[in-house]
């Protein structure tokens, strides 16, 4: 029985613990020369079409969202999720991988919080389909990523066993929704001309505790039986 249930568990585990590390391909930005700040400065602006780095970081969230997309489809299709919660959380964590993914396809062509010219085409509609389109897959990511982060957390506590996720959980979710909440305020003044209200700091805050999630969620799944 332990053997069984490593040999379905293990491979969801390992897929999001990598899909995690992918994730968080934009720490690089500490020792590349991107050329942006990135306390004010949108993460998927790395990936812009014009950016020196940009099929770099394009490559990573390719990666990183068909593992995540592939980690969670493993684990609706093995765990017989207990209920509305499991159920929901891994739906949006495919959701979630998949936006990722179709977000490395779709780039902005520019920096539009670096270069006044590129906001200015934005507001024109003078940019290309993908940048425009990379406007909603970011959207869909973003909210598949709370409801999973939220859903699964949920489930973790229902389910009446003491892990990993149900003792941080709570503590990353909370931040995770908080952290997306900053971001959204932070686009909303931008795109009203007041500032970016480092929307840099808030979305990098949002997606480095949605990695970390993903790390407790996978150690959860793979050591603690959370899912079995």
């Amino acid at each position: 029985m332990p053997n069984a249930f490593l040999r379905r568990t293990r491979p969801a585990a390992v897929l999001l613990v990598l899909g995690a590390a992918a994730y968080s391909a934009w720490v690089l930005e500490a020792v590349l020369a991107t050329g942006l700040d990135p306390l004010r400065t949108y993460v998927s602006e790395l990936a812009a079409s014009d950016q020196p780095f940009g099929g770099l970081f394009r490559s990573t969230d390719l990666v990183a969202g068909l593992l995540i997309l592939a980690g969670a489809l493993v684990a609706l299709a093995g765990y017989r999720p207990r209920g509305r919660w499991d159920a929901t959380g891994w739906a949006a964590l495919a959701l979630f991988g998949a936006a990722t993914a179709a977000d490395s396809r779709l780039p902005m062509s520019c920096a539009t919080t670096a270069d006044a010219a590129c906001a200015a085409r934005e507001a024109a509609g003078l940019v290309p389909f993908t940048h425009a389109a990379h406007t909603w897959s970011s959207s869909v990511a973003s909210t598949a990523a709370v409801v999973g982060v939220v859903a699964l957390t949920v489930a973790a506590r229902c389910h009446g066993r003491p892990s990993s996720l149900a003792r941080f959980g709570p503590v990353l979710a909370a931040a995770e929704v908080a952290a997306t909440a900053w971001t959204l305020a932070s686009i909303a003044a931008f795109e009203a001309g007041h500032g970016t209200w480092l929307l840099g700091a808030g979305q990098r805050l949002q997606v480095l505790t949605a990695a970390l999630w993903l790390v407790v969620l996978a150690w959860s799944v793979a050591r603690e039986k959370v899912y079995a």
